[in-house]
């Protein structure tokens, strides 16, 4: 049994704007997805999917022409029969027995950590190929995901004429313990808010970019939470201005710190920081009906 495993990921900095070369600053998570590929001596390819709470999906497809046998909902299925199919015109042989492929979240689907990169870092892992040419082909995005899905501590990301440039970021806060991860409840579809930016004017953006790149810079070296609270706070206000979309502090306006959106800006996890403690944390969201509290230190890979 061959066995893969990638890491979750949040972007902190340069959402949207990453797609146009900002530099960003992004952190592999603790959380992640494991794949194990079995050979069977038959012609069918059985693929199950789960997460935390049990059973996610299964189907069973074809091994030679990857039809589609049976499963639990089309619409994964043909997903996967496309993403099976990328391995097949890439490493044939890989199909010259049936398999039995299981994949496993750490965590909830609905979560946007990163479910979909994860899973295509693992195939790319299996089959031999780049991931990154997997998600073009797939759900697009600017590839930062997959970088995460291979790193062992932050970095910093960045696109160079479409290539992806990754560097290690030493950024390890000294107040890591007063930062919370806390999910609003909705997941974003990256894929869709990826086309909707794409389909911007340039102009609109790009004066943008020199702003979130210092903030980005200037965010690995600050080691009060009061200075990197500030940075928060012009990250949002710069992106807000960018998006035209509030900031999160219009709907919390009485949380005692900052708040930063991860990523898709609107649902997904919020990045909290506050010197109150956690019981203030998670008291306050839990009167916004948001129970999902994680700790930076738990959840956050470093070396």
């Amino acid at each position: 049994m061959a066995r893969f495993r990638s890491n979750g990921k949040f972007l902190l900095t340069g959402e949207y704007l990453v797609l146009h070369g900002a530099l960003s600053l992004a952190l592999p998570l603790k959380l992640g997805q494991t794949m194990n590929v079995e050979t069977t001596d038959n012609d069918i390819v059985r693929w199950t999917a789960k997460h935390p709470l049990g059973l996610w999906f299964e189907a069973s497809f074809d091994r030679n022409n990857l039809d589609l046998i049976e499963a639990s909902d089309v619409v994964k299925a043909g997903f996967v029969a496309h993403l099976l199919e990328i391995v097949k015109m890439g490493n044939h042989h890989l199909f010259d027995k049936g398999l039995v492929i299981d994949t496993k979240l750490d965590f909830d689907p609905q979560w946007g950590m990163g479910s979909s990169s994860t899973l295509v870092s693992n195939i790319a892992c299996w089959a031999g190929l780049d991931p990154y040419q997997i998600l073009k082909d797939t759900f697009g995005g600017s590839g930062y995901d997959i970088a995460c899905a291979e790193a062992s501590s932050p970095i910093f990301y960045s696109l160079e004429n479409d290539i992806p440039i990754v560097q290690k970021a030493d950024f390890n806060p000294p107040f890591a313990q007063q930062l919370y991860f806390v999910y609003q409840g909705k997941k974003q579809s990256s894929a869709m808010e990826v086309r909707s930016f794409m389909q911007k004017d340039d102009r609109e953006y790009l004066k943008y970019i020199p702003f979130i790149d210092a903030i980005t810079e200037e965010m690995v070296k600050v080691d009060k939470l009061e200075d990197f609270c500030r940075l928060l706070d012009e990250h949002e206000t710069c992106m807000s201005e960018c998006l035209g979309r509030p900031r999160l502090k219009t709907r919390f306006s009485d949380f005692e710190g900052s708040l930063k959106s991860l990523g898709a800006w609107g649902g997904d996890f919020m990045l909290a920081a506050t010197n109150k403690g956690e019981d203030y944390v998670k008291n306050y969201f839990a009167k916004h009906e948001m129970d999902v509290v994680l700790r930076y230190d738990d959840i956050v890979l470093k070396e």
